[in-house]
């Protein structure tokens, strides 16, 4: 049935201004369009809203994430613009914060200004 349907990514901010910063000057999206109520951006060809709401339920689980050629490059261009990556107790992660998980991918993760978890995958 949405198979063929283009699929639009979604996530909550309390402030466009911030997130229009983070996403488009940190992340490097291309800022498409915004309104009173949304910022958007295209995200490698997918559309990503990032809407505002009264308030940000912070969730310990990805809800935004992209797969990555370099994750140690793309770690270090991140840190140069101010993104810190998370620590996860019990994870075995690297002195980047990279977890390589038992099929070889390699993972990090860090958050956006309203606390959403976002992550970097780089495949095997």
């Amino acid at each position: 049935m949405l198979g063929s349907s283009d699929l639009v990514g979604f996530v909550a901010t309390t402030d466009l201004a911030r997130a229009k910063a983070f996403y488009g000057e940190v992340l490097g999206l291309d800022h498409v369009g915004e309104s009173p109520v949304a910022q958007v951006f295209d995200a490698g060809g997918t559309t990503l809203r990032v809407t505002l709401v009264d308030r940000v339920v912070a969730v310990p689980y990805t809800v935004l994430g992209w797969t990555v050629v370099d994750i140690e490059a793309t770690i270090r261009a991140a840190q140069a613009k101010g993104v810190a990556f998370e620590r996860f107790a019990g994870m075995d992660q690297d002195a980047l914060g990279v977890w390589t998980t038992p099929g070889g991918q390699r993972v990090a993760w860090f958050k956006d200004p309203d606390g959403n978890v976002l992550s970097l995958t780089q495949p095997r």
